[in-house]
């Protein structure tokens, strides 16, 4: 796999671009089937749906959500470069695309899903914009400070929650759970003024997780500056020490982040800690996922 052509495409990042967009569907599929995600199945569930809801959880959530930030926030360096290289001025370019990227994630949040990610990338877009003259290391600077300061927000949540609050069972959830499946089966009006409904809800949570997403484009903007997969996409070497060193990291966070996020062990009081674990551990597996593909492409 050779790491760009003709075009100035950078192949690599095609690739990483479809398995991220592959283990989002994964993880959106599981969201959009029913009500009862985060009990990892409704009360019927069979043990297959709550060792599916599991797994996913612990191997998919967040993880692949990353790499795409990753990438977006890389690509944003090599549309820049394009744009010079074209002799055209940036703003422009960049601005189109951020309002397509809202028209497009507004009428998906409204007419298909209204979790949809693409109007915080939007928003998110236009700050990465202000921030693009920062050095390398400042960019990879504020996001740790970013991803720490959402991790610590989580983690300092969650224990309050386990401490003061009783936990959500679902047959306490099932009326709100049968209000939302009534609402989607009905016509397209019903379920369009369902989603309208859960907006609000959806958006903020948006926003609470939108430091992760920018620290992943800055992230994705140091990466680009240095040409991270050019120079290292083929090395070989370089690749088998992020996988053998993010590997167990990783997989010891998902661990974590199931038991506490997917019903299973623990109740669902613990969800925010096992979201505060997903975020500091997640970049370590999806870096795993990403160079472990790389190799495999390159075999």
């Amino acid at each position: 796999m050779t790491s760009g052509g003709q075009d100035g495409r950078v192949h690599q990042l095609d690739v990483l671009r479809g398995f991220a967009l592959f283990g989002i569907l994964l993880v959106n599929a599981q969201l959009m089937a029913g009500p009862y995600t985060g009990f990892g199945g409704g009360p019927g569930a069979s043990v297959a749906d709550r060792v599916a809801a599991w797994l996913v959880t612990a191997l998919v959530s967040t993880k692949f959500y990353l790499l795409f930030s990753f990438l977006f926030g890389y690509s944003f360096v090599l549309q820049e470069r394009s744009a010079e290289r074209a002799g055209a001025a940036f703003a422009p370019r960049h601005l189109r695309r951020v309002i397509a990227l809202l028209g497009i994630g507004l009428a998906h949040a409204v007419l298909l899903y209204p979790g949809d990610i693409l109007t915080l990338y939007a928003a998110l877009a236009l700050v990465l914009y202000g921030l693009r003259g920062l050095s390398p290391r400042a960019a990879l600077r504020l996001a740790a400070c970013l991803v720490l300061g959402l991790a610590a927000v989580l983690l300092a949540y969650g224990v309050l929650t386990v401490a003061y609050t009783a936990p959500l069972t679902p047959q306490a959830y099932a009326p709100y759970a049968a209000d939302t499946v009534a609402a989607y089966r009905g016509g397209v009006g019903s379920v369009s003024a369902e989603h309208v409904r859960e907006l609000p809800s959806a958006f903020g949570t948006a926003l609470l997780y939108a430091p992760g997403k920018l620290a992943a484009f800055l992230a994705g903007l140091a990466a680009a500056r240095v040409g991270l997969v050019e120079r290292r996409g083929r090395d070989r070497a370089w690749l088998r020490r992020v996988v053998v060193r993010g590997l167990p990291v990783g997989l010891a966070g998902g661990v974590v982040s199931a038991c506490c996020c997917a019903g299973r062990p623990l109740d669902s009081r613990w969800f925010p800690v096992g979201e505060a674990v997903a975020v500091l551990t997640g970049p370590a597996l999806a870096a795993s996922y990403a160079c472990g593909l790389l190799l495999v492409l390159d075999a």
